[in-house]
């Protein structure tokens, strides 16, 4: 049986395949009736699905992160993808190949890795620089950060997607801190340091949840670890300069009310929570555009942006519209001609009596 990809389904059609369960919860209907709740992904997006029969066969074997065969059919429901089980099964890791499962990067973490030491090694601030090279040159550090997610579910949650978005966020702030005439020494210290220690919040793998040091300690509070450790390591560090890194993984959330201990207050800390705040947002728009399972140009509500999506590519013309074009176009789209209207029948007896009649001989005296 060769896989199919959530991507590649269109039309209601009946589908045989392979997913990973990404949400597997028992349901109780309107009616009492039990049945099962699943979202199956694969490495091209999310797929909602109903299995309708209840069975505490399939509550007992089946659980998230499964490798499950499915049969059933696809069908649209208020406009998004909607996938009716007929049979699911519970199969062997071993059965499948783990890559197929796995939303990744488009670009190499490789090259990405070698892009940000190039970037690193042209700081003109020796202390910041030598920080930087030695955190993200460690061994385990390294590691993580070509493979690790950026987050659970929405922000570049994807393998590589952390190194994408710091990388990202670093171009940024290269660029950025040259045209405010800001110490860009801060910004790309701020840009790949305020989100590095996700590699400890997060784990890896198909489904990615929260470890116990992110649920206990988080990565703002695990960045500052960081760079104390490593800056404990390079002879007379400047205090001031480690304290105003601090101040900038501390408050790149931007506002108490997102989890920030301390809200920016130098140029380059603001630079940093907006870099990283677009930079977000940016990539939520991407993920969207990509994955979402309505049909038509608009996506379903989003909630974490709190909108609906257009996702279709924006009207592009490089060459000037000839006039028979246009004549064309306009055809194309003119709405159909509509009937004529006929006139309603009405039903009512016309009026025996005019207004004028009956109010003919009606005298009105001046008191």
């Amino acid at each position: 049986m060769s896989k199919i990809f959530v991507a590649d389904l269109h039309g209601k059609e009946e589908i045989e395949s392979v997913f990973v369960v990404k949400i597997f919860n028992t349901m109780e209907g309107k009616d009492g009736r039990k049945y099962f709740n699943v979202i199956l992904s694969d490495s091209s997006g999310d797929l909602e699905a109903r299995l309708w029969q209840y069975s505490e066969e399939v509550e007992k074997n089946i659980s998230k992160s499964s490798y499950v065969r499915v049969r059933g059919k696809l069908n649209f429901f208020q406009g998004r993808k909607q996938f009716i089980l007929s049979h699911i099964e519970k199969i062997n890791s071993s059965e499948v190949n783990e890559d197929d499962f796995v939303m990744k990067s488009t670009q190499n973490p490789e090259l990405m890795f070698k892009e940000l030491l190039s970037i690193i090694d042209n700081l003109s601030d020796v202390y910041i620089r030598d920080l930087l090279r030695n955190i993200v040159t460690d061994g385990e550090i390294s590691r993580r950060l070509k493979t690790w997610q950026a987050g659970k579910s929405i922000h570049h949650a994807y393998k590589s997607g952390l190194l994408e978005h710091i990388l990202s966020c670093t171009h940024l702030a290269v660029n950025l801190s040259r045209h405010y005439h800001v110490n860009d020494n801060y910004v790309v210290a701020g840009c790949i340091l305020h989100d590095l220690c996700k590699i400890y919040e997060l784990t890896d793998g198909v489904n990615v949840e929260y470890t116990e040091e992110g649920k206990l300690v988080g990565h703002l509070v695990k960045g500052l670890e960081i760079v104390d450790r490593y800056a404990y390591k390079i002879k007379n560090f400047p205090h001031y300069t480690k304290m105003h890194i601090k101040h900038i993984l501390l408050s790149h959330h931007g506002e108490y009310e997102y989890g920030s201990p301390k809200i920016p207050q130098t140029s380059e800390a603001f630079l940093v929570h907006l870099i990283d705040m677009m930079d977000s947002k940016m990539g939520s728009m991407e993920m969207i555009k990509k994955t979402d399972s309505s049909t038509g140009h608009w996506s379903g509500f989003v909630k974490h942006l709190d909108r609906i999506v257009y996702k279709s590519d924006l009207p592009f013309y490089p060459e000037y519209i000839q006039e028979e074009e246009l004549n064309e176009e306009r055809r194309d789209t003119r709405p159909a001609t509509p009937p004529p209207v006929q006139p309603k029948k009405n039903n009512h007896p016309e009026p025996t009596t005019s207004m004028a009649n009956m109010l003919r001989g009606l005298k009105i005296e001046d008191k």
